[in-house]
C-alpha cells in the first residue's frame, strides 16, 4: 500500500495495491493476489512446515488475516508463509515507496513463546529468478522473536558471509520496544526514499521513525543491487 504516514517525506501518495482481507471467516486467501510458500527449511532454522491449509492461513471474517501455528499430537508444527503475486513494488527514481500493514504479534510469552518469529518483509524481485541473497536485497519491516513484545527492522544486502552489510545479521535497528504489540494491532511501515540524496530506507512504528539506513553506509553498487529495483 502507499498511504499517508506521519513524518513521511512525500506530500501525496497513490495507493498501488492493497488487501483488506474481507470475506467470510475460514475463507482462504485470494490466490490471484497471494502465493502460499509451502514447505520448510527456508534457511533460518525453522522446524515448522508451512501449508495452504485454512487451519494455518485464513480470513477471520472481521477484515483480518489469521496466520496460526499449530502443533499436532506428535509434536509436529505447521504454520503459514505467504507472498504477493505482484512483484512490481518499487520506488521510482526521484520518488518513494511506502509499504505498510496493521499487524498484531502473537500473544504469547515466556517458555511458550520460544521459537516464535513473526515477520513482515520484502525481497528484491530479482531473487525470484536468480535466488541471489543477500545481493538482491531484503527489507525486514517487522520481526520479533520469542514473544519479547519488541520490533526489529533490518536491511540485508551485499555478500554472505560478512560483506558490506555484515551478513547474516544485516544492517539493523536492534531490538526496539513495542509495548502493546502482542495484545493489539499496530502499524509497521517502511519507506524507500529515492527523492533524497543519499537515498534512504526509513522504518516506522505507528508513524514514528525509529530507524534509518542511508545509501552512503555501503558502496553504490551494493545499494543499487539491493534497493533500486522492485520488490
Amino acid at each position: 500500500m502507499a498511504r499517508t504516514a506521519p513524518q513521511a517525506h512525500a506530500a501525496t501518495w497513490t495507493e498501488v495495491w492493497g488487501d483488506e482481507f474481507n470475506g467470510p471467516a475460514g475463507s482462504p486467501l485470494d490466490t490471484s493476489q497471494w502465493i502460499y510458500d509451502i514447505g520448510t527449511g527456508y534457511g533460518t532454522g525453522e522446524i515448522e512446515t508451512t501449508t495452504n491449509s485454512t487451519a494455518n492461513v485464513s480470513l477471520d471474517g472481521n477484515g483480518h488475516l489469521a496466520i496460526t501455528p499449530l502443533r499436532d499430537a506428535n509434536g509436529n508444527w505447521t504454520s503459514g508463509r505467504i507472498e504477493t503475486v505482484n512483484d512490481s513494488f518499487a520506488a521510482p527514481p526521484g520518488g518513494e515507496l511506502e509499504v505498510t500493514a496493521s499487524l498484531q504479534q502473537p500473544n504469547v510469552s515466556g517458555n511458550a513463546a520460544l521459537g516464535y518469529w513473526p515477520a513482515f518483509w520484502m525481497l528484491g524481485t530479482p531473487y525470484r529468478t536468480d535466488h541471489n541473497w543477500p545481493q538482491d536485497g531484503e527489507v525486514d519491516i517487522m520481526e520479533d522473536v520469542n514473544g519479547l513484545s519488541s520490533v526489529f527492522g533490518t536491511m540485508h544486502c551485499g555478500t554472505y558471509p560478512g560483506g558490506p552489510c555484515n551478513e547474516p545479521n544485516g544492517i539493523g535497528s536492534g531490538q526496539r520496544p513495542c509495548p502493546g504489540c502482542q495484545t493489539g494491532f499496530h502499524t509497521y511501515t517502511v519507506i524507500i526514499d529515492r527523492s533524497v540524496s543519499p537515498e534512504q530506507i526509513r522504518w516506522y512504528l505507528d508513524g514514528n521513525n525509529y530507524f534509518t539506513v542511508s545509501a552512503n553506509q555501503v558502496d553504490p553498487t551494493t545499494w543499487a543491487n539491493a534497493v533500486d529495483h522492485a520488490f
